[in-house]
């Protein structure tokens, strides 16, 4: 046949339906989330609820309950939205006719349907308990989703966090995470509520204005210093120079001291990323500004899970963050010590804690994996 599976969650689908492997199935399902479409209106009316409607097979007459996985959900439509559920959840709903089915995929060669009696139920739910729902970064891609050319390379800019979120890393479309969640994150995390905010927020990110400037006047000094003495500067040299220029701005005496100690933070997070491969032995970061670029792609996905931007207005914030680190950078490794660097300076303080490792697994994945967009797609 000619299809091609979404992801690997649907060729296995495909493939243990095959064999006709109930059990193979039902551990692929345990493992993933699973989707349930709604009207918009209603999810905005009552977002705490989730209303799962039965259909009628056209041919049987019988009774199912329709859930779809990633791969296959539908293309992004502004009032047709999704929630994510689990198997565990699917199997403690209220089924009221015990003759029902479930039917995940239909019409799809990756389509599973199984009875969902009570007793078949509680198999469900035993392969859910028995499931290891491992919290370690994947990557995952979607092949019918953008592998090359502009778009492609800004959602490769996206890569970390599509890594530590378990999302396809090259998906514009339907869902990120479910529209609900997606909303609710957007709202308290970042004051999004509609297209304004969306665009406000995207605006500070492609305009490297997000993050704190004092991380990028550090290392432009440096640069400058590098330019004007044909090599790297002496650590005093380059603290001096950083806290000597804001005190001959003005600036009062514990802005020119927090400079000091911020380049010796950056020192320090530097021989960290050395030693961690993140730098070569002989490198440094150039620029910080691959943390607010790197995340535009992430928040225009978000806004378009959440329905306050359309398809268009993503792709193109997308491709403008991606060129935006192509100037600004000459490789993946060095827009992803920028981009780790930018990062830890902001919420790490010196632990070296989850926001450290979270973006250094993410940046070791991203160079190793042999279908990762940084080892498929060049630089230049």
């Amino acid at each position: 046949m000619n299809w091609v599976p979404p992801t690997a969650v649907e060729r296995e689908l495909y493939e243990a339906r095959l064999r006709q492997d109930v059990d193979a199935q039902l551990k692929v399902l345990a493992a993933e989330e699973l989707y349930i479409g709604q009207p918009r209106h209603e999810v905005d009316a009552e977002p705490d609820i989730v209303r799962w409607r039965a259909a009628v097979d056209p041919v049987t007459g019988g009774r199912y309950r329709p859930l779809l996985t990633r791969g296959v959900l539908p293309p992004w439509h502004p009032d047709w939205v999704f929630h994510s559920v689990s198997l565990d959840w699917v199997a403690e709903f209220d089924w009221p006719d015990p003759k029902q089915w479930l039917v995940v995929n239909g019409g799809t060669p990756a389509a599973v349907t199984l009875p969902a009696s009570p007793q078949h139920r509680a198999v469900w739910r035993r392969y859910y308990a028995e499931n290891d729902r491992t919290t370690d970064n994947r990557l995952t891609a979607l092949h019918t989703g953008p592998l090359f050319g502009p778009l492609a390379f800004g959602l490769g800019c996206g890569a970390h966090l599509a890594v530590s979120n378990g999302v396809p890393w090259n998906e514009v479309g339907t869902v990120y995470l479910d529209y609900e969640s997606q909303r609710r994150m957007l709202r308290e995390s970042w004051s999004i509520s509609d297209n304004a905010g969306w665009h406000r927020q995207m605006s500070a990110l492609l305009d490297y204005s997000n993050s704190p400037p004092q991380p990028e006047f550090a290392l432009r000094v440096r640069e400058q210093l590098r330019r004007g003495l044909g090599e790297l500067p002496a650590a005093d040299l380059w603290r001096e120079t950083a806290a000597g220029s804001l005190h001959d701005q003005g600036a009062p005496p514990g802005v020119v001291k927090d400079m000091e100690e911020l380049v010796r933070r950056i020192m320090r997070y530097e021989a960290r990323f050395r030693a961690d491969g993140l730098l070569p032995d002989d490198g440094r970061v150039v620029s910080a500004a691959a943390y607010d670029y790197g995340r535009a792609p992430s928040v225009a996905r978000w806004g378009l899970a959440a329905r306050h931007c359309t398809p268009h207005e993503a792709e193109q914030a997308i491709v403008h963050a991606g060129a935006l680190s192509r100037s600004a950078y000459h490789s993946w490794e060095e827009f992803s010590a920028g981009y780790t660097l930018g990062r830890v300076l902001r919420f790490d303080e010196d632990e070296y804690g989850d926001y450290y490792q979270g973006a250094l697994s993410s940046h070791r994945l991203l160079m190793e994996n042999e279908g990762s967009p940084w080892r498929n797609i060049p630089w230049k």
